[in-house]
Formats: structure tokens, C-alpha cells, sequence
């Protein structure tokens, strides 16, 4: 299996390569050369596998023969171990139709551990076997850099400095990273926005004299092995539902995009998912693109569902690289052109085909609040505000037969704003319960990459 960039100008290479380097050396993305895909009675054959047996399916699909196939099934073992719940990830009914996929289940209690803890362990699988120590930088809108410490604290191949924009993530949020011990972990309150967080990440991976000096990687979205991890919930959930007899579709709170296009790999590799309808919060960039073709930035709006408050979401420059029917060329000029004016007029027949997979939809405040109120009074389940995002979404426009909501974080993340909305303080779990009583340890720096990039040489050689 071999991996390419979208913007056609770095060499293809392999899934280590791909994994390990994160960003390609162009600034674009990686994506297989080729989309690996399963057959109906493949897909069919998932159905009642324990999540982790199916995980290594699709994660060794994307291998290929780089890594062996044991060593794949022993890391998605011990990397699903880590959840609270056996399924993993379990199904929820809130409707005749409609179902809550439940991705709260891991370590610090949000989506991303499901990728996270997986990629973590294919980390030091790789780093020893090159017998190498790398830095990890991550931006995060609240979620990534909690399941990433989590992850990685501890490891003796990698360190991780985590970046958040101060003062706009919850304290639960904030101290999943804060409170680490591990001498391999450095957390950093950026005075900034998400944006800009995501924007000095882009600048460190760009800056070939750092990447060499530290080994520098990014664990963020656009690391494609998270998007391999994330597309096998869609697998496991779907067939839970009947498919391949039946198409499923989705509905995905979405910031960065990343999980959204783990939907569209499951379908790219056989999956009949119907439509993935993408949910936003008032900073609805992509429901705009995906309504009026034009993808442009606006001013990120502080909202109580904090991990969406991004405006630039860096997964969708995969999707345009697919919708322009992989024209490289095309996507650099696209890409380059939006990092300068922040715009990009979307081709019509590449918006015709996101169009014919993707619908966007934004939420404002007040109807994410009333969805958290009325999903508890009918259906007894307390939710939380990327997940009632995503509810509002579906009772506003919902897709043919059944569908499935990604419920992204668990409610006891957002305790102030789900017990101001619903009048029900929720309970942090049990492993989780002593964050409050933990010693925070954090930096804070201003929104400067040259000022964050001499951090994070500093704390790697020291």
C-alpha cells in the first residue's frame, strides 16, 4: 500500500512513512494510492466480531504488508482494552430510526481516544523498529490533545507538547493534559483560537529544519491513520444495523472534518452508507460549502460546543483532492489560495460529487440547547452539546432510513453548560472522577509559531 499527497509535489510512500510523517513534505495530506475495499460478504462477516478483531481488518487493509498481521490484531487488542464499555462502541436508540453511537467510552472520555490509543501503540511499534524518538506536536479544539496525552503519556519513544486556545475549552477539557505528570508531556495555552493553534502546526510541519532537529510528527486528523481507525465504528455500527442488506446513514458533529471523512473511506472501501449529514455549530464553514460551493473563512464564534469552533477544517482538502478526481495540481493552487485569501469556489462537478455524499447543516445555540432538553425528556438520555449538534441536525433534516448520531464526547466533559441547560450536573465516570483534585502544569505562550516552534526544540533536547 503506498501513500501520495494531495498537492502531488512529495514522493508516494509507505503506510510507516505515511503514519510517522503525518503531513506530507508538499504541505498536503496523505491518501492511498489506491483505496483498498471489502466485498458485501466481507463486510457481512463483521457482524457480531468483537470490535477490535474488526479494527484490525481495516487498519491492516491500510497496512498492507508493512506491518504483520499479528502485530496488528495484538495492537488493536490492547488499545480497545482501554475502553469502559465492552462493546467499545455502543448503539443507543433515541428514535424509531434513529440510533446514538456512543465514542465516549475511552480514557479521557471523547471520539478521539478511538483513534488515539490505536495510533499510539502503531507509534511504538514503528519508532522501535527504526529505533527512533519522535516529537509530537498537537493542536487540539479541546478533544485531541486530552486523548492524545492520554494515549502517549509515558512512552519512551515519543514526547508530546499539546497546544489549546486559552479560555476556549472546558476545564475538564483542559485538565485531561494539564494534569499529566510524565516528564514526555508539555501542555500550552495558546492566546489564541483553534485556528490559530492548527495554523503554527501547519508552520512547525513546514519548517524542515525543526522536523529533522526534533523528528517532529502531528497526531491531529490529518495523520491518516486516524482517519483509518475512525472508519471502523461506521463498519461495526452499520452491520450492527443491517447492512450490507441495508444502506445507514450518518450524522457527524464536525470541526475539523476528520471524522466526517472517515465516513467516506468506509464508503470508499464498500460500506453502503447512504448520506453523511455534516453538523455544525454557528462556525459553519462547511455547511456553507457544501450548500453554496464557496468553502470561506469566517471569524470563529465561541459556542458551547467548543471543539467545532474551527473555521478552517483541514481534513476537507482530502475530500476536494477526491471531488476534483485527484487533480493535484488543482488542489495546491485550491489550498495555497485559501491559506493566503481564505476562500475556495468549489468546481461544479466536484461539488456535485461532494454533494452527492455530504449535506451540511448548521445548529445555532438555541436550538443545540433545546435538542439537549428534549432528547433527556424523551428519551431519558443526557447528551452533550456536539452530540445535541448533531440531534438538531437530524430532526431538522433527516436522511432516508435509518441513521446513526455520533455522539463525540461524553456530557461530563461540558458539566457547566449541560447542568445550565438541562438542570443535571453530569457525573464524571469513575476512572475519571479524581481530575478535579490533580495539580495542573502548563505553559502559556501567544499565538506565535516562531515563539512555539523554539518551544518545542527546547523541550525535545532538553
Amino acid at each position: 500500500m503506498r501513500y501520495v499527497s494531495t498537492r502531488g509535489q512529495a514522493p508516494a510512500v509507505g503506510f510507516a512513512d505515511a503514519v510517522l510523517g503525518g503531513l506530507a513534505p508538499d504541505g498536503g495530506l496523505y491518501v492511498p494510492e489506491i483505496w483498498p475495499t471489502f466485498s458485501r460478504q466481507e463486510i457481512a462477516g463483521f457482524a457480531g466480531q468483537p470490535y477490535a478483531k474488526v479494527a484490525a481488518r481495516v487498519l491492516g487493509a491500510f497496512a498492507g504488508d508493512e506491518i504483520a498481521t499479528a502485530d496488528v490484531e495484538a495492537m488493536c487488542e490492547e488499545a480497545y482494552a482501554t475502553f469502559s464499555h465492552a462493546a467499545v462502541v455502543p448503539l443507543v436508540q433515541i428514535a424509531p430510526q434513529a440510533f446514538v453511537a456512543e465514542l465516549f467510552h475511552g480514557p479521557s472520555l471523547a471520539f478521539k481516544d478511538v483513534a488515539m490509543q490505536l495510533l499510539a501503540r502503531l507509534y511504538d511499534h514503528l519508532l522501535a523498529g527504526q529505533g527512533r524518538t519522535q516529537t509530537i506536536l498537537c493542536a487540539t479544539s479541546g478533544d485531541t490533545g486530552g486523548a492524545a496525552v492520554e494515549a502517549f503519556r509515558g512512552s519512551k519513544s515519543t514526547r508530546v507538547v499539546a497546544m489549546f486556545p486559552e479560555g476556549r475549552i472546558s476545564e475538564v477539557q483542559r485538565r485531561f493534559m494539564t494534569t499529566a505528570e510524565e516528564a514526555n508531556i508539555a501542555c500550552v495555552a495558546v492566546k489564541g483560537t483553534f485556528d490559530d493553534c492548527q495554523a503554527i502546526l501547519k508552520d512547525a510541519m513546514a519548517d524542515k529544519a525543526l522536523r529533522q532537529a526534533v523528528d517532529l510528527a502531528a497526531v491531529n486528523s490529518i495523520n491518516f491513520a486516524r482517519i483509518a481507525a475512525q472508519a471502523v465504528y461506521y463498519f461495526t455500527t452499520a452491520v450492527a444495523l443491517g447492512a450490507p442488506g441495508r444502506e445507514v446513514s450518518f450524522v457527524v458533529p464536525s470541526g475539523n472534518f476528520g471524522d466526517a471523512f472517515a465516513g467516506y473511506v468506509a464508503r470508499r472501501m464498500g460500506l453502503p452508507i447512504g448520506r453523511i449529514v455534516v453538523a455544525t455549530n454557528a462556525n459553519d464553514i462547511l455547511a456553507r460549502a457544501f450548500r453554496t460551493g464557496r468553502y470561506s473563512r469566517g471569524t470563529v464564534q465561541p459556542t458551547i460546543s467548543p471543539a467545532m469552533d474551527i473555521q478552517s477544517a483541514s481534513n476537507f482538502e482530502r475530500l476536494y483532492f477526491e471531488a476534483v478526481e485527484r487533480e493535484a495540481t488543482d488542489t495546491a493552487r485550491a489550498f495555497e489560495a485559501f491559506a493566503r485569501a481564505g476562500v475556495i469556489d468549489i468546481p461544479p462537478r466536484a461539488l456535485s460529487a461532494m454533494q452527492a455524499v455530504f449535506t451540511g447543516v448548521a445548529i445555532d445555540e438555541a436550538d443545540t440547547r433545546r435538542t439537549m432538553v428534549s432528547t433527556l425528556n424523551e428519551t431519558g438520555e443526557l447528551i452533550d452539546p456536539h452530540t445535541a449538534v448533531a440531534v438538531a441536525a437530524l430532526n431538522r433534516q433527516a436522511p432516508d432510513g435509518v441513521a446513526v448520531v455520533l455522539s463525540t464526547a461524553h456530557p461530563a466533559k461540558f458539566p457547566e453548560d449541560v447542568a445550565k441547560t438541562c438542570g443535571v450536573t453530569p457525573q464524571l465516570p469513575r476512572g475519571a472522577a479524581n481530575l478535579e483534585g490533580r495539580p495542573e502544569r502548563f505553559d502559556r505562550l501567544p499565538a506565535d509559531a516562531d515563539t512555539i516552534k523554539a518551544y518545542v526544540r527546547a523541550f525535545a533536547e532538553g
